[in-house]
């Protein structure tokens, strides 16, 4: 079973997004009825397809392997005019896309096909294919520098670090390294080593996986072979078991010992404090004790009625008669 729209973009009908547009418009059919229900489930083989009453074909997939030059855009649509790595393929009637993003700046090893599952696992994080680049950067990057990449640079979408690092030979006043990733985020290498202070002059992808550059001239295409396209595939699928391995806990190991492993103590349980005895006046008292609500009684003030009375030995009577 495949969704309706992934079939149709795989079919050459467009984006899934335009897709989805051509379902909600009633424009799509399936078995004779129209469908405009988004996220159905069809099964290719049984079932026909039509678009403006005209029958919609699967694509056959297709592997291309391009060598794409700098200042080329890994996009199928530019408003700009720029050029795009998809007019490296001009004879190709298929819809192809990118695999793997490079950006206008970078060259080297671009995979274009239209197998959407295949370029998916290819470049999800989970299944950990790696990348390989031969990068030139400015300076001398020391052992410390190469050990902050292996242990991981924090950038704005949080820590990234690369799984092999090794630098090649010098270059007038740049050097050149190769840098292994198996995770691919926006300019990743660029901001990597911008964080320490060594500037990219150029950056070469050269392998996705076991598919290498090699020879292949730079702006020009060659369609992989069944064997290369079979590498791939195992290549996910050991990349997904190896990271199913590592994310399983260990299991405890038998040193030959008989005795029993030690359960991690328990805690006591934290008895409840004594329950207090229910207030049986159900006005709310106030921590002065009387009942809320109830205005609280002025105090005398000190000292004013013992100003009042008179001094000791004379009478108030006769306060005036001398």
């Amino acid at each position: 079973m495949e969704r309706l729209n992934k079939y149709l973009a795989h079919a050459g009908v467009g984006s899934r997004r335009h897709c989805d547009a051509l379902i909600a418009r009633g424009r799509v059919k399936v078995d004779g009825r129209v469908v405009i229900t988004l996220g159905v489930q069809i099964n290719p083989e049984t079932q026909q397809v039509a678009v403006d009453d005209h029958p919609v074909r699967a694509e056959k997939f297709v592997y291309w392997l391009v060598n794409k030059p700098q200042g080329y855009l890994c996009t199928n649509s530019d408003p700009g005019g720029r050029p795009r790595a998809i007019d490296l393929l001009p004879h190709v009637d298929q819809r192809v896309y990118a695999v793997g993003r490079l950006d206008e700046a970078s060259e080297g090893l671009l995979l274009m096909t239209n197998d959407g599952e295949l370029a998916f696992q290819l470049m999800h994080p989970k299944y950990g294919v790696t990348k390989s680049y031969l990068v030139q950067v400015a300076g001398r990057p020391t052992t410390e520098d190469v050990q902050k990449l292996l242990d991981g640079v924090w950038l704005a979408e949080g820590k990234v670090k690369a799984k092999s690092v090794r630098r090649m030979k010098p270059q007038g006043n740049s050097t050149w390294m190769k840098i292994v990733l198996n995770e691919g985020k926006n300019r990743e290498i660029r901001r990597m080593l911008a964080k320490l202070d060594h500037k990219v002059l150029l950056l070469r992808r050269v392998a996705i996986g076991p598919i290498e550059l090699d020879r292949l001239p730079r702006g020009k295409a060659r369609k992989l072979s069944l064997a290369e396209v079979e590498k791939l595939k195992r290549e996910v699928t050991k990349s997904k078991l190896n990271a199913d391995d590592s994310s399983e806990p260990e299991e405890p190991k038998d040193d030959g010992n008989d005795k029993p492993a030690l359960l991690p103590r328990k805690e006591p349980p934290i008895r409840n404090e004594a329950k207090r005895p229910p207030n049986r006046n159900p006005a709310k008292r106030a921590p002065s004790g009387r009942p809320t609500g109830m205005p609280a009684m002025p105090k005398p003030q000190q000292g004013r009625e013992d100003r009042r009375k008179p001094p000791i030995g004379r009478d108030p009577k006769k306060r005036g008669a001398r």
